[in-house]
């Protein structure tokens, strides 16, 4: 089931931003495997997995103005792809569960421990080098600045940041605190740590300092 399931949800991102393309689901599902991996308490693996391949089944709908949120709709339309596939009612719920708790705008708090599983598996991508990356791809593709002096984060109002430096300050710094397993903290703390890092250096050559 998992395989016909992951060759199914890779059609949905055929025309998916960087940010949150295929290789961004082949990242969570490593990082859910390693979470997993580490878990003290079972999970189930095969929920886990479902709903890591399906979790942005609607992100590139979304991003297109088709849809208001891609969790909702992604639920629904995982659902569907797993009755067709005959998936149990129960597997399901489940999957659709983590699928409408994984977005971090919404404020849907998993309710499972799958759910968190596959949360912090996602929001662990945000994170790092690799969040780096996608917080400035994620900004090319909608025109949003790198950087602005005039809008220091203190004195920015918006939620996620008017630039790129400012969402690395009021959202992806906040992660950590957004994770649910103690495992994923670890991860999360470690690749924070990273990032404050990379501002770091980030202000010094603002400064021309280097």
């Amino acid at each position: 089931m998992l395989e016909e399931v992951r060759a199914r949800a890779r059609t949905y991102f055929a025309d998916a931003a960087p940010a949150h393309d295929w290789h961004h689901v082949q990242r969570v599902e490593a990082n859910a495997e390693t979470l997993v991996a580490r878990l003290d308490e079972p999970v189930d693996e095969t929920v886990v997995g479902l709903a890591v391949l399906l979790h942005d089944i609607g992100r590139a709908r979304e991003d297109r103005g088709e849809i208001d949120d891609h969790a909702t709709w992604g639920a629904r339309e995982a659902g569907r792809i797993l009755r067709n596939v005959g998936a149990s009612e129960s597997t399901i719920d489940r999957v659709a569960h983590c699928i409408r708790a994984h977005r971090f705008s919404t404020g849907a708090e998993p309710e499972t421990l799958e759910a968190e599983v596959v949360s912090d598996a996602d929001n662990l991508d945000a994170l790092g080098a690799v969040g780096i990356a996608r917080t400035f791809a994620h900004g090319a593709r909608y025109g949003s600045p790198i950087y602005d002096s005039a809008v220091p984060p203190a004195e920015d109002d918006s939620s996620a940041g008017r630039t790129r430096y400012n969402h690395f300050h009021k959202k992806i710094l906040a992660l950590p605190e957004r994770m649910y397993t103690d495992e994923a903290r670890a991860m999360a703390d470690e690749r924070a740590a990273f990032v404050r890092e990379y501002l770091e250096r980030f202000d010094r050559e603002v400064r021309g300092e280097r």
